[in-house]
């Protein structure tokens, strides 16, 4: 055979190599939790990340994906141990979930060890976005503190002079307080922890009525929030008294606690009600594939999802190096259409992005969320001078 013959075929053959690389499949690990009280949490993540690959084709950047799940059970030992599972058994090219601070910190080191790019959907711990900031972890929901830094500002700008602060005595309640009087001004009448997973709140309530504060701000996720909202409506405080909340009232919430949120108002990055032509077609698509309204945390889990579709696309396919898609990674975080309308990177890997306050009020028969204002635009979290990168 003749040498131009040769090379002819072999420059074929590495062009038929190349092309079979460019279009490898690409696996996503997505770890969250699917069972006990905090379940609708990973599967709102989830569901939002499956519906932007169907949305897409079944594809990220135009390449073939699978995603494998994850239940962590929000327990940091299972956690660990999944993410060891997804990095050294299924090679995956990204983990996107983390939907829990302790499981992300408890997975950090072999995250970081890895390489691998990592997109939490939940967790914003504050010293990730400090001093622990890493170029291979991102957060796309928010940083922690951010939610009830926008509920202070709001409470402070409505010239509430006295609030009532209750949160869960764990490290997250600790931070939303923080992040509150962080930018609330006022008279803090009273500042009470209580158990994680508490029920009955009558002696806490007691306390507020005695109290007699302008307003209330509370952060209780899930059932302790619905348990709450419910007792401060029968013990006749709403919707007279002004409750301000952060991860209490939205739409995984709403149907148990019904009319009793009236009178209650959230900060959220994002919201159903949101009017931007990229979250009336999520919403849209959401619903007609789930018949039900997503929540900020299907939101996060979405754009997760568009994020890695941009970077995916900008490297024609090719993630096997993870420093370039960690790069792309965070160039694709202001190049894709959020949900949220603005949002990118800061230089520690966190969101810098709008806070919205809505407020439950009474139409007909239904307590729905009304959009009452933006107390903190394009926010950056307190912590980005302490991350060394720049």
């Amino acid at each position: 055979m003749k040498s131009s013959a040769v090379s002819k075929l072999l420059l074929g053959a590495a062009l038929a190599m190349a092309s079979y690389g460019a279009m490898a499949e690409v696996k996503i690990g997505f770890i969250g939790p699917f069972s006990g009280p905090t379940a609708q949490l990973g599967k709102e993540q989830y569901d939002g990340l499956m519906l932007a690959i169907e949305m897409a084709g079944g594809k990220l950047g135009g390449q073939a994906v699978t995603v494998i799940r994850e239940d962590d059970q929000i327990k940091p030992e299972l956690g660990a141990q999944a993410i060891r599972k997804l990095l050294d058994l299924d090679k995956v090219d990204a983990i996107v979930g983390l939907s829990a601070t302790n499981v992300l910190m408890a997975s950090l080191p072999r995250i970081v060890e890895s390489g691998k790019v990592a997109l939490a959907s939940n967790a914003g711990p504050a010293i990730l976005a400090g001093a622990e900031c890493k170029p291979n972890v991102f957060v796309t929901s928010w940083q922690s503190d951010g939610p009830s830094e926008a509920m202070g500002k709001y409470v402070q700008e409505k010239g509430f002079k006295s609030v009532f602060l209750m949160a869960p005595n764990y490290q997250a309640g600790k931070d939303m307080l923080a992040g509150f009087k962080r930018y609330y001004k006022g008279k803090v009448v009273d500042e009470i922890y209580t158990q994680v997973g508490q029920t009955d709140y009558s002696a806490e309530i007691t306390q507020i009525q005695a109290a007699q504060p302008e307003a209330v701000f509370v952060f209780y996720p899930g059932g302790m929030g619905i348990n709450f909202t419910k007792q401060m409506s029968q013990a006749g405080l709403l919707p007279k008294l002004p409750v301000f909340s952060v991860f209490m009232v939205d739409p995984t919430t709403l149907p148990a606690i019904g009319n009793a949120a009236e009178g209650t108002a959230a900060s959220v990055v994002w919201d159903a009600e949101l009017d931007n032509p990229t979250s009336k077609a999520f919403v849209e698509a959401f619903r007609k594939k789930y018949d039900r309204t997503p929540s900020y945390y299907a939101a996060a889990g979405f754009d997760s999802a568009n994020i890695l579709d941009v970077a995916i696309r900008n490297l024609g396919g090719d993630v096997s190096d993870n420093a370039k898609f960690a790069a792309a990674v965070k160039k694709a975080g202001s190049e894709f259409k959020s949900v949220r309308g603005s949002f990118s990177f800061n230089t520690n890997n966190m969101p810098v992005q709008n806070f919205y306050i809505f407020e439950y009020q009474k139409a007909g028969d239904k307590v729905v969320p009304k959009f009452m204002g933006t107390p903190l635009e394009a926010h950056q979290d307190v912590y980005v001078s302490q991350c060394p990168m720049k």
